[in-house]
């Protein structure tokens, strides 16, 4: 798509590091050199200020990849792409059939309601859930691994949706900063909201949450 799009050599292509490392290969393999840009820690895709900020006169094109069924701020990310006059291209996610998409917003919105400890994410923008990514309070990556192997051992599944930034790549390594990207890595996981869940499934997840969630505290 972006050699199509006549990118290549000396272009530079704007991509976010909080997975997907595949975008960042697609623009190595185009010729063209990725170049790493903060995201919104409500969406966990591109932020348009933090797009800006990257912007030079090498810059051709932005990469939108929308994460975890939240779609991206894609109005504010073409106005930077119209300003700059850059190429705006978008990744979207898999489609999901609408009966679906309604289960699993119903299930969020149990979750939402009774979870507590965890920093529930944020509803609206025509968020279909593909996953149900929580921030879990204390101190980073060790709390939240802890936390992990907790909800494991009470019979809830749960996995950690980005465990390395692409800019902490062999290969793709950037001394930049990224402290939402960094800061979404290591605090974030990844809950049960498949449609298939039953009830008695979904009060699992709260309670073994919640009486973990109280553990955790950041050290002042």
């Amino acid at each position: 798509m972006l050699s199509a799009a006549g990118i290549g050599h000396s272009d530079e292509v704007i991509v976010p590091a909080f997975g997907n490392i595949e975008v960042t290969e697609a623009v190595t393999l185009a010729g063209a050199t990725p170049v790493f840009a903060d995201i919104d820690p409500a969406t966990y895709c591109l932020a348009p200020m933090a797009v800006e900020a990257v912007v030079t006169s090498q810059t051709a094109a932005i990469v939108v990849v929308h994460r975890f069924g939240r779609p991206a701020d894609v109005a504010g990310l073409h106005e930077s792409g119209q300003r700059h006059g850059l190429l705006v291209l978008e990744q979207g996610e898999s489609e999901t059939p609408y009966a679906e998409v309604a289960q699993r917003r119903e299930r969020a919105a149990y979750l939402d309601r009774r979870l507590r400890g965890v920093r529930t994410p944020e509803s609206g923008g025509g968020h279909t859930y593909q996953q149900y990514v929580v921030r879990v309070p204390g101190n980073g990556r060790p709390d939240r691994d802890a936390f992990a192997r907790a909800l494991r051992a009470r019979g809830v599944e749960c996995r950690v949706p980005v465990k390395t930034p692409v800019h902490r790549m062999p290969g793709f390594r950037r001394d930049v900063c990224l402290p939402e990207t960094e800061l979404a890595s290591d605090e974030t996981l990844s809950l049960p909201v498949e449609a298939s869940l039953t009830k008695r499934e979904m009060n699992r997840i709260v309670s073994a949450c919640n009486a973990l969630g109280g553990l955790l505290q950041p050290v002042l």
